[in-house]
């Protein structure tokens, strides 16, 4: 069985996303800019961003999948266009149930109602031996964390301050991290690797 980690783009000030959320800005104000380096400098990040896709399952909160709220608008099929970039199964976290949602490239998005522990077993048993990977957003990830579920925290640090927005690491406790000495970037993005130990 593979381990649970945790890929996520933050600001300086611990901001993973940005205020105001909506179809303009999925990522909310300014929350794009903590992504560019995944764009722009792909080559340079190439370690990075080969972590990121090597995950076996994918776990990822509604609000990364879709900006409504309530009942599913059953045309939205998530913000990546026909073949999104996980090329995996990748259970999306819900309150409202809707039916399996296959997509081009391998992933088939399945939605799921009953919690984070239903989730990462129904994502465990996809990935085999490969890795579960939680994607986000904040409030997804920080239920993980708050759990205890997640082995390993990978953090892309812009040099970017938000000021506002969805903030890693609120209500999740004394988490226990344990880095490794190096921590690799470049002028758009510092990768800092946390091993949780408690």
């Amino acid at each position: 069985m593979g381990e649970v980690t945790c890929d996520i783009a933050m600001s300086l000030d611990g901001y993973v996303a940005g205020p105001d959320q909506s179809l303009e800005n999925p990522l909310g104000v300014g929350g794009e800019r903590l992504h560019r380096w995944m764009f722009e400098q792909r080559e340079r990040n190439a370690a990075a961003v080969e972590g990121i896709l090597e995950a076996g399952a994918y776990i990822m909160g509604r609000n990364m999948f879709a900006p409504g709220r309530g009942d599913w608008d059953l045309d939205w099929t998530g913000w990546w266009g026909e073949e999104p970039p996980y090329h995996a199964p990748t259970f999306v976290l819900t309150h409202h149930p809707r039916e399996p949602l296959p997509m081009k490239g391998g992933t088939t998005f399945t939605f799921v109602t009953d919690g984070v522990a239903a989730a990462l077993g129904r994502a465990r048993e996809a990935a085999g031996e490969k890795n579960v990977a939680i994607c986000g957003g904040a409030r997804t990830v920080n239920q993980y964390l708050a759990a205890g579920l997640i082995d390993e925290l990978r953090l892309h640090v812009a040099p970017v301050v938000l000021g506002r927005g969805e903030r890693l690491f609120d209500g999740v406790g004394d988490l226990g991290l344990r880095a490794p000495g190096d921590a690799p970037g470049t002028d758009l993005v510092t990768h800092l690797t946390y091993r949780l130990t408690r």
